[in-house]
């Protein structure tokens, strides 16, 4: 009992607190991000077919999206009430989280695994008539899906460790991960020649790895969890409460996939070529990802710090949570902006480094690069006020913004720029414009989330 009232999370100042919880989670989202960069990179330099199985692994993505956005969300809904029965000393539902966590895992765990048996070819053809891109994107769904524990659960034991502040750990364990998927992404494509197979594999082992090394580090240094298999079994209050904080999270994650899967069918009935367009947009995507997780990042710390104090009724604390979370993801943003505006073009060069993709889509991706992510800033402000309504309990709200910036406000602008002749230089502004228009409604939610923490 001394070890909860003594978190750091109820003591340490805000800020430092904040960096010193985010900066791991950082690191760990945007290693999540560079699985499916790293996969694109040695995809797209397989030799006489890079184009084309990048394009496979671009309309095969929004299904990898979809299990990232059901685990995430339950994860985020497990973090929040974790956090909270934590600031309220709860022992006994803390336990009980955790163990409906697990349960929940594996429950989600077999419904992918029904897609993954059969439905993988079958989404894979509803975008591209190809025979080639269908196999080679079904070969590589397959394989990701049907062994998609290891990322599934990496997202609930990586929360029992974030939860309790101990994001160093998950950060270890993403690391693992990491390193071991861009190891064996080398040797399973190029000298052991499995082609899409083989990234599909190295991804699985590596997210496996990720899984093991969290699940020790929780068993055996979490201690403020109990780790009692008498604690894994359904209780329907737990699993309520937990998605009606991580539905809107889940929700607002799989409108990822869907605006994927979406901008897939609109560019890809572009009069233009679709391994330049939907390819450069893959690859664009997955680089885009890496700002969008670090935005993820630094907002899950919010939720886990806010919902912590929130949960004491602290009002001080929870208004400069808010505070420092929204100012430091903008300021996040920005940094990456900079960035990628100048390592746009080397960074689209290492698509094409084997002659597997043509000079036309490093030219694009690199335009993209350097359009859209001027939008990362809009983006940052838009995901942070994201995680201050889920911190808070909101569930329609956040879900409402991520509609806007990703689908209502996406959609129609992306369509009236692939009628224009200059579609390749115009379509990358739809980011910038949906995101800009989002903030407007994201201020006034912010303003309204504000009252309510101030009448603690």
């Amino acid at each position: 009992m001394e070890e909860i009232k003594q978190n750091k999370m109820a003591v340490s100042p805000i800020k430092r607190l904040f960096w010193k919880l985010g900066l791991p989670m950082i690191i760990s989202m945007v290693l999540q991000a560079l699985y499916n960069v790293v996969d694109s990179i040695f995809v797209a330099n397989m030799k006489g077919t890079g184009a084309l199985a990048n394009e496979a692994l671009t309309i095969a993505f929004p299904v990898q999206i979809m299990i990232i956005a059901v685990s995430v969300g339950t994860g985020v809904g497990l973090n929040a009430l974790l956090s909270k029965s934590l600031g309220e000393r709860n022992t006994e539902k803390v336990n009980a989280v955790a163990g409906n966590g697990i349960f929940l895992c594996l429950v989600i765990y077999a419904v992918f695994l029904l897609f993954g048996l059969f439905l993988s070819e079958w989404f894979i053809g509803l975008f591209s008539d190809n025979r080639e891109v269908v196999e080679m994107g079904s070969s590589y769904l397959h394989i990701c899906v049907c062994f998609s524990l290891g990322s599934i659960g990496f997202a609930i034991y990586e929360r029992f460790l974030q939860a309790t502040g101990k994001t160093l750990f998950s950060t270890i364990a993403q690391i693992s991960g990491a390193v071991t998927n861009i190891v064996l992404d080398y040797v399973f494509i190029f000298p052991l020649d499995m082609g899409v197979a083989g990234a599909a594999w190295a991804t699985i082992i590596g997210q496996f790895v990720s899984l093991f090394i969290a699940m020790l580090l929780h068993y055996f240094k979490n201690k403020e969890i109990c780790g009692h298999p008498k604690h894994v079994k359904p209780q329907w209050s737990i699993i309520k409460a937990i998605y009606k904080i991580g539905i809107s999270a889940a929700l607002m994650q799989a409108l990822l996939s869907v605006m994927m899967a979406g901008m897939n069918a609109i560019l890809g009935a572009a009069n233009v070529d679709s391994t330049i367009l939907v390819g450069s947009f893959g690859i664009y995507y997955k680089i885009q990802q890496i700002a969008l997780f670090s935005a993820f990042g630094l907002s899950n710390t919010m939720i886990t710090v806010l919902s912590f104090n929130y949960g004491m009724r602290d009002k001080e604390r929870s208004i400069a949570c808010v505070k420092y979370g929204i100012a430091d993801t903008i300021l996040t943003a920005l940094i990456i902006t900079v960035l990628f505006e100048i390592i746009a073009v080397p960074l689209s060069r290492l698509f094409a480094l084997s002659g597997g993709s043509s000079e036309a889509l490093v030219d694009v991706c690199a335009k993209a690069t350097r359009i859209a992510s001027l939008s990362f800033v809009f983006m940052g402000f838009n995901v942070a006020v994201q995680g201050v309504l889920q911190a808070l309990g909101y569930a329609a709200k956040p879900l409402v913004t991520a509609f806007l910036r990703l689908i209502l406000f996406a959609f129609p602008v992306a369509y009236l720029f692939t009628l224009s002749d200059n579609v390749l230089n115009l379509v990358w502004w739809t980011f910038i414009i949906a995101e800009a228009l989002t903030c407007f409604v994201s201020a006034l939610f912010l303003k309204q989330a504000i009252k309510e923490i101030e009448k603690l």
